[in-house]
């Protein structure tokens, strides 16, 4: 079965082709970070724009580079949410009318389970069940997953995610868009420990995360100044640390909650150096197997929308279950994860 996969819930637009034969085909990436980064962050409505400008000839670009038809496809997959409201419609408007066109089951995915299951199109995928820290710009949960759209939430940010808590700080340090890089690049040449930066909930006995603390005090010590290029790139790298820590301490503290085996780590903020070194630490020490997706699914893309959708579509089909038809559609700006049927 042939799936195209259609991502555009914020500043990335992406489309993949996955064959459940063959896996991915291809995939094509357009990033709106250079338009959006003269504001600070994403606009939503220059957003959608762009998504409209850019997802058929992305899509044409990828049918050509599987040497694919369109009337070849079987089935179209996009992301229903969450994300932005508008940027959500442009993706669920193209894959439904296409799907109309074609005649073939069309699906409505969950960004973050395209996250989630993401590390499952690595050669060396996960195998259920498993612990998972999903760490995007706008979310930090851990879940425990036991099969496609079997998860139960362990902990989740009480505010800030960690995506916003390196966004803000990266802001305030008068850096660019987006600021989890950003800070990373300049933490490279800093030490971290110079400044004392608090880790909320490190010690707090349960699995939640907390990071709107951070971004304060790392506006007090701006504000008391940072003199010289070197005492803000202490200060970047001990913001960078203080996510780290305790994002592995809870993530750890997971894996033994469950008596699991396996971490997985999906999302934007799973790129980070920094996170991927300390865990595999970790996973020497302890005898954990960690596992991230490949670089290029870490952000947005479609290759993860594809994939979810051809295991939802194929589960259906198991079952015995009707599969989704084009018509009717809307989209869902917000979603809980927890409120997906299991597949």
């Amino acid at each position: 079965m042939l799936t195209l996969g259609i991502e555009t819930s914020c500043d990335e637009t992406g489309v993949a082709l996955y064959d459940d034969a063959r896996g991915l085909l291809a995939q094509a990436l357009h990033s709106q970070v250079a338009m959006h980064e003269r504001y600070g962050g994403v606009v939503p409505e220059l957003a959608s724009r762009d998504h409209i400008r850019r997802l058929l000839p992305l899509t044409r670009q990828v049918l050509a580079e599987a040497g694919v038809a369109l009337d070849a496809v079987d089935a179209i997959a996009y992301t229903e949410g969450p994300g932005l409201a508008g940027a959500l419609l442009v993706g669920a408007a193209v894959a439904q009318s296409l799907g109309f066109a074609l005649g073939v089951p069309t699906l409505g995915v969950h960004h973050l389970e395209g996250h989630l299951l993401s590390p499952l199109l690595s050669a060396d995928a996960p195998d259920f069940p498993f612990v998972a820290l999903l760490v995007s710009g706008g979310h930090t949960q851990l879940l425990r997953v036991d099969g496609v759209g079997r998860y139960a939430l362990l902990g989740e940010s009480v505010d800030d995610a960690a995506g916003e808590a390196f966004d803000k700080s990266a802001k305030l340090l008068g850096l660019g868009y987006p600021g989890g890089p950003a800070i990373a690049r300049l933490a490279e040449s800093g030490t971290p420990g110079r400044f004392e930066l608090p880790r909320p909930k490190l010690h707090s006995g349960d699995l939640d995360f907390s990071f709107s603390g951070l971004k304060t005090a790392v506006a007090t010590r701006i504000a008391r100044g940072l003199p010289t290029e070197q005492s803000r790139a202490d200060l970047a790298a001990e913001a960078q640390a203080a996510i780290v820590d305790v994002l592995v301490a809870k993530s750890l503290a997971a894996v033994r909650a469950t008596g699991l085996r396996t971490l997985v780590i999906a999302g934007g903020v799973s790129a980070n150096r920094r996170l991927r070194e300390r865990l595999a630490d970790a996973s020497a020490r302890d005898g954990l197997r960690v596992c991230f997706p490949e670089p290029a699914l870490c952000t947005d893309n479609g290759a993860m929308i594809a994939f979810a959708g051809a295991l939802r579509l194929r589960a259906l089909r198991e079952a015995g279950l009707a599969v989704p038809h084009a018509g009717g559609f809307d989209v869902r700006p917000r979603w809980p994860l927890e409120q997906l049927a299991p597949a």
